[in-house]
């Protein structure tokens, strides 16, 4: 696990944390926001960015959403694939509601955390 991997850990793991609790309650749609978080904070990271993937593979699932299941399942590949070459477009929430190759913006409070972590030495 690369050293920034180590770094986000905390903060993807508290965005899957509340995504899994609000599942467990029933709101579905607030927790793939929670997914959404920790994707854009772990997606430089080829072990998080995967497995944020496989997550909203298993929200799509849960929510018999077929749409969903196809995308994660190209976009487990892809990050499998691309996430160490830097071949993915930052800022992307990685829902299969938005092109995998779409470049977005990033919640300042989310650019200020990797911001940090990148800059350490």
């Amino acid at each position: 696990m690369s050293k920034f991997a180590k770094r986000i850990a905390p903060y993807v793991k508290s965005e899957l944390e509340k995504a899994d609790q609000l599942q467990k309650s029933g709101d579905y749609a607030l927790a793939f926001t929670h997914l959404e978080n920790a994707h854009v904070l772990g997606q430089a990271s080829t072990y998080w960015h995967v497995k944020v993937h496989i997550l909203m593979l298993r929200w799509g699932i849960k929510q018999n959403d077929r749409h969903e299941i196809f995308g994660q399942l190209i976009r487990i590949i892809g990050a499998a694939a691309l996430t160490a070459i830097k071949g993915v477009p930052t800022g992307n929430t990685g829902g299969s509601n938005v092109s995998p190759i779409a470049v977005m913006p990033i919640k300042p409070e989310h650019e200020a955390i990797i911001t940090m972590l990148e800059d350490k030495p």
